[in-house]
């Protein structure tokens, strides 16, 4: 693989792996494992942006580097929700309606893919403004990021040994994942609205 003009996919991947040890770290029961944790947790979503950034900057943007970048998002979203249900921070509810969406909504996407179509920018799916706004838009998908990604951080931090106002943090968590959650859902919305476009 050519590295140079490959970069921003791996970037794409390795956010994946950084995502994997942050989640690893929250099975070491140590305040510095979790601060840790939490390091690497913005790590791998900071990942999110620069993989994008590089794509743009060098040239490098392809359906192949949108497919990792979306690939990328899923697992490492799910991931944490996953986790988090299991550890009993979460109720399961959040990883079903997050997995959930993702198969309909990449199911509905590889089709898309396939005649040519992107889940964002110039050749994207989304025809209509407000779909293009809800599901591509710069507001949306970084209120989304910032909404998910301080949910995942909170939630670590509200159950990190010993750490003070645990009760307050975890409720911020909590609502923070509701904000997440909810908008994963609606972002979801006009691509499924809007399918029969590519079907046909």
């Amino acid at each position: 693989m050519d590295i140079k003009n490959n970069t921003a996919n791996i970037v794409s991947i390795s956010r994946v792996f950084v995502a994997f040890a942050a989640i690893g770290l929250l099975y070491i029961y140590t305040t510095k494992a979790f601060v840790l944790s939490v390091i690497l947790t913005i790590i791998a979503f900071a990942m999110d942006g620069v993989d994008g950034y590089i794509a743009r900057k060098y040239n490098q943007t392809s359906q192949w580097g949108s497919v990792l970048d979306i690939l990328g998002d899923r697992i490492v979203e799910a991931s944490y929700w996953i986790v988090f249900a299991v550890m009993g921070w979460l109720n399961i509810i959040f990883p079903l309606i997050c997995i959930s969406r993702a198969f309909t909504t990449d199911g509905i996407r590889s089709i898309a893919l396939s005649k040519g179509f992107t889940a964002f920018g110039e050749k994207s799916m989304q025809k209509s403004t407000l779909g293009k706004f809800i599901c591509g838009s710069k507001f949306m998908r970084i209120t989304y990021a910032v909404a998910k990604v301080m949910a995942f951080i909170i939630i670590i931090v509200a159950h990190t040994p010993e750490i003070q106002y645990a009760q307050t943090l975890n409720t911020i968590g909590l609502v923070l994942a509701w904000i997440a959650i909810i908008l994963c859902v609606v972002r979801a919305i006009p691509v499924v609205a809007e399918a029969k476009n590519v079907f046909n």
